[in-house]
């Protein structure tokens, strides 16, 4: 698969990744290697990845214990201090090995740690490939609150091997399938339209279908690298679903949900609205609800959850000047943005969620 060139950093794709990651390495003077990984990646992913890398820096690894319940400022602040206590200087490299928790924490602690060091991600969950590790957003979550401390800043690169997702099990495969049905929402309906038969789809070929959700994703932040415009169009489906995750994620009584699993719900919730405001009509909005629900399990919601789950709305970072804005489609592959939405709307939209 060809390279894919995104604003100031490269994508490398398989075994071309490991050849570009070895030269870039030949190529920069650095002082040492850092790896930062999860619990999980530690044992699944870095003995895959360790054979690939040819170097004769000093590599430390950095672990942390796996779980969105982990991705704060506590966290990195422990993995600051090892960085200090382990010689870590301005010309350090950070490998961030790992999915989307590792790629979003690592990539703040590598752009914050002495006012910056190189970084490179290399991601290891299909949420991962396809949209945290690209794009630039760096950060970590204000106790329940979704990625509410965080900065754009672009890695050296980022590595997609597709090999690690031998490691993952199906809920996690899922997760990050909801980004790619996402893409194909926004902005390509052919895309979409690939995976409502999802038994008819050739899984030998699913390399392709990660490609095309990179180069979606790609092509939308290589337009509006700070998300003054366009590249909120991927805030569809996470404006209501980051609430639902946060809720879920602060209440002891719930399941924790994987990201994938509420924006899958968010994006149900948020085409009932657009159905609504009539900007989808009822055949796009039985098909979006019908593929969605046919890989998603229904999550319950209580009558006394939605309005706490309205409350974290407010916190929502796309919100300006008080006002919560929506991205909803218009029609399936085409999205409107800066959206305001009445509390009615959407609590029709989990009245019909339920049904």
């Amino acid at each position: 698969m060809q390279t894919i060139q995104a604003n100031n950093y490269p994508i490398y794709f398989n075994e071309k990744g490991y050849e570009a990651l070895n030269l870039h390495l030949k190529e920069n003077k650095y002082s040492n290697l850092f790896i930062i990984v999860d619990s999980n990646t530690n044992e699944f992913c870095l003995p895959k990845f360790l054979p690939f890398l040819e170097t004769e820096l000093t590599i430390e690894i950095i672990e942390f214990e796996a779980g969105e319940q982990n991705k704060n400022i506590e966290t990195c602040v422990q993995i600051w201090n090892v960085l200090t206590e382990l010689g870590a200087d301005r010309k350090s490299l950070v490998l961030n090995l790992g999915g989307g928790v590792v790629t979003d924490l690592g990539g703040f602690v590598a752009s914050t740690f002495k006012r910056g060091v190189d970084f490179i991600h290399i991601p290891t969950t299909l949420l991962s490939m396809v949209d945290a590790s690209v794009g630039g957003k760096n950060g970590v979550d204000l106790g329940n609150l979704k990625n509410q401390i965080g900065v754009i800043n672009v890695p050296k690169m980022v590595l997609i091997d597709t090999q690690y997702l031998d490691t993952l099990p199906q809920n996690e495969m899922r997760s990050g399938l909801a980004e790619m049905l996402k893409h194909g929402l926004i902005y390509d309906k052919s895309y979409w339209e690939k995976f409502l038969d999802l038994k008819a789809i050739d899984f030998a070929d699913f390399d392709e279908l990660i490609y095309r959700s990179v180069e979606i994703k790609n092509e939308i932040v290589s337009q509006d690298p700070t998300e003054k415009n366009i590249r909120k169009s991927l805030n569809f489906g996470h404006t209501l679903g980051h609430a639902i995750e946060s809720y879920f994620l602060a209440n002891e009584n719930k399941t924790t949900l994987l990201h994938g699993e509420a924006i899958a719900v968010g994006m149900i919730l948020e085409s009932a609205i657009s159905l609504n405001k009539k900007l989808i009509n009822q055949e796009e909005y039985i098909q979006i609800k019908s593929a969605i629900k046919s890989i998603y399990e229904d999550i319950l919601f209580e009558e006394n959850d939605i309005e706490p789950i309205l409350e974290l709305l407010i916190h929502d970072k796309k919100n300006e000047y008080g006002n919560i804005q929506f991205a909803l489609i218009e029609g399936i592959g085409k999205i409107k943005i800066n959206q305001s939405v009445e509390n009615e709307l959407i609590l029709e939209a989990f009245q019909d969620y339920k049904s």
